[in-house]
């Protein structure tokens, strides 16, 4: 994984690559990934989505619930993940809105 030259000798990279590197698989398997892009001052985690995970409508979710988690487990000195390119809802692509439709319902047939 590529990196920013900013953050390629930050003392915390290798072990936040070995926490992310337990989650990658679940993100592979849906054709996504993550790519750390800086550690801010104040610890803040910055990372690019890539692959599906850019335009997923469920990104932020899973940023939170499973990447920040498995981050902050393994590095307690982050404060907090954030990605930088997380799609808004409103620009998602066809199909992914991120808001549920009704079904149309269908007839039950009378015997």
């Amino acid at each position: 994984m590529t990196h920013s030259a900013a953050v390629e000798h930050h003392p915390l990279l290798s072990r936040i690559e070995q926490a992310l590197d337990t989650i990658r698989p679940y993100l592979a398997a849906d054709g996504g990934n993550v790519r750390v892009l800086d550690i801010t001052e104040d610890m803040v985690l910055q990372l690019e989505l890539l692959g599906a995970c850019g335009t997923c409508p469920m990104s932020p979710m899973t940023l939170k619930a499973g990447v920040e988690e498995s981050v902050k487990k393994a590095v307690p000195e982050i404060r907090a993940v954030e990605a930088i390119n997380v799609t808004p809802m409103g620009e998602q692509p066809a199909g992914q809105t991120g808001r549920p439709v009704q079904p149309n319902p269908v007839p039950t047939p009378q015997f």
